[in-house]
């Protein structure tokens, strides 16, 4: 999904939220020490390796926290940082810099985190078929930062809400009484409607991966939790008739065997539900 973030009403809203919950009346330790008029630069650099993921946000935010501030970027959205590397500069009235300093590395600093944490799964499913996609485990209210940070990273989005896909679980399978009824219930709803959306059954065995190829009508089967030999033995069965995508428990010391089963999409929640912020300070110039 690609937006254009300075012009986008939702980032705007999410800005000024995060500044106005920073802020409050005002930076009381700023405004008793320094003087309004009094200008300076500061850069923010990376204190450890990773990818970078929210420099055009950063950008945005110091011109809310100040419109005279100036922001001079020195790496890109899903470039790699090593510790020392100035990834922007700020130029501008201190009291701005100061004012927006702990918004700018909150959100920097995450997606930069889901980014860096994004390429290590990449990395380890290299020489595969296999794409690393994302979940809806994302933060309230930030997830089309989230899902960016996750494409920058070289990871690929899975649906962005829930009016995008038809994603079929365990609890719509009790609801409806077994896989083949959901599926015909869905395939219905969706011609009444008009509406043209692709979709996914969620499995938990062979016999239930056997059910969903019998219905017709599915673009991808997921697999919840299958251990490698169980996987492998559903990725022969359904022998590219179906994308097939694996879900459940997934970590870096599992992603590859589970890639080598052959299936096409790797969902890992992880990616966005607890990434480690990626170490990012911002220092006055002298």
């Amino acid at each position: 999904m690609s937006v254009d973030l300075l012009h986008d009403s939702k980032i705007s809203r999410l800005i000024e939220q995060a500044l106005h919950e920073d802020i409050g009346f005002g930076d009381v330790t700023s405004e008793s020490i320094i003087p309004e008029e009094q200008l300076g630069r500061a850069v923010l650099q990376a204190k450890e390796n990773g990818i970078v993921s929210g420099v055009e946000i950063v950008s945005i935010i110091f011109q809310y926290a100040d419109s005279q501030i100036t922001t001079t970027a020195h790496a890109s959205d899903g470039g790699m940082v090593a510790p020392g590397f100035v990834i922007a500069g700020i130029d501008g009235p201190i009291r701005g810099i100061l004012l927006g300093e702990r918004v700018a590395l909150n959100f920097l600093q995450r997606m930069s985190g889901i980014a860096t944490l994004t390429h290590k799964y990449v990395h380890a499913v290299a020489g595969t078929n296999a794409k690393i996609t994302d979940t809806r485990k994302t933060a309230p209210g930030l997830r089309m930062l989230d899902k960016k940070a996750v494409r920058d990273g070289g990871g690929v989005n899975h649906r962005y809400g829930l009016d995008e896909m038809v994603l079929i679980k365990d609890n719509h399978i009790t609801a409806a009484g077994n896989i083949g009824k959901a599926v015909a219930k869905c395939q219905d709803y969706l011609r009444s409607q008009n509406l043209k959306v692709r979709i996914e059954v969620e499995t938990t065995s062979v016999t239930q991966v056997e059910e969903v190829l019998k219905c017709g009508g599915v673009d991808r089967i997921m697999l919840d939790n299958f251990d490698v030999e169980a996987m492998a033995r559903a990725v022969q069965l359904i022998d590219h008739s179906l994308e097939v995508e694996a879900s459940g428990g997934v970590t870096l010391h599992t992603v590859r065997a589970i890639a080598d089963t052959g299936v096409d999409f790797i969902s890992v929640g992880a990616l966005t539900h607890s990434p480690k912020a990626l170490d990012i300070s911002l220092e006055l110039v002298p």
